[in-house]
């Protein structure tokens, strides 16, 4: 696995497994939004930036810790696209995401969606849950694996599905829930699409 310098910390559920773990002890830069700057900062950390719209820090992280809070006001974007943007602004267009699942699935889903955004801007970007990774994906993408490890595919309007490496055939998918759960049966998945998608690789 490739070394991931950068990374924004989201407020959902904080890493605990050993991967997203390992990337965010050796960040070099570590971005949190808002409150996820409270469980960084209980870990004995302290991030290169807190960035957000404040409604979720209290006011005395924000005082303490004025010279790297980044107040963003408007309510247009959430608090990952501000920090997406806080990193652009510093030339930044590779990062890992962490913490960005769990807790409200409103927040998820936006969360997880905002990858495909995130890509059609130019950017390289993969978010690492307790349980997987998404990575998006445009086009011919292949991916090494182990076999038997499980591997979900969804679709944002992409189509001509085709895999190499895979249990089950793939086909153009009207649905999220279509294209997941499949598994690996070489050391290398290939899939083959026309347009944007989204595969979730669960740790082996």
């Amino acid at each position: 696995m490739k070394k991931w310098n950068n990374v924004i910390l989201a407020a959902g559920n904080y890493p605990e497994h050993e991967i997203p773990l390992r990337i965010l002890q050796e960040a070099e830069t570590v971005v949190c939004c808002d409150s996820a700057a409270e469980r960084y900062l209980a870990e004995g950390n302290v991030p290169t930036a807190i960035v957000g719209d404040g409604d979720s820090l209290s006011e005395e992280l924000k005082l303490q810790y004025a010279s790297i809070w980044h107040h963003e006001v408007e309510q247009d974007t959430n608090d990952l696209s501000k920090a997406m943007r806080f990193l652009t602004r510093q030339g930044i267009k590779q990062f890992a995401i962490l913490g960005a699942t769990g807790k409200r699935e409103d927040h998820t889903l936006g969360n997880i969606s905002l990858l495909i955004d995130f890509m059609q801007q130019g950017l390289d970007v993969q978010m690492f849950t307790n349980h997987g990774v998404f990575i998006p994906c445009q086009g011919q993408r292949s991916f090494q694996v182990e076999i038997g490890q499980q591997v979900s595919i969804i679709s944002f309007g992409a189509q001509g599905f085709k895999a190499q490496g895979l249990k089950y055939p793939l086909h153009d998918f009207t649905n999220w829930w279509q294209g997941t759960l499949n598994e690996a049966t070489e050391t290398e998945v290939t899939i083959y699409a026309q347009g944007d998608y989204l595969v979730y690789l669960v740790y082996g």
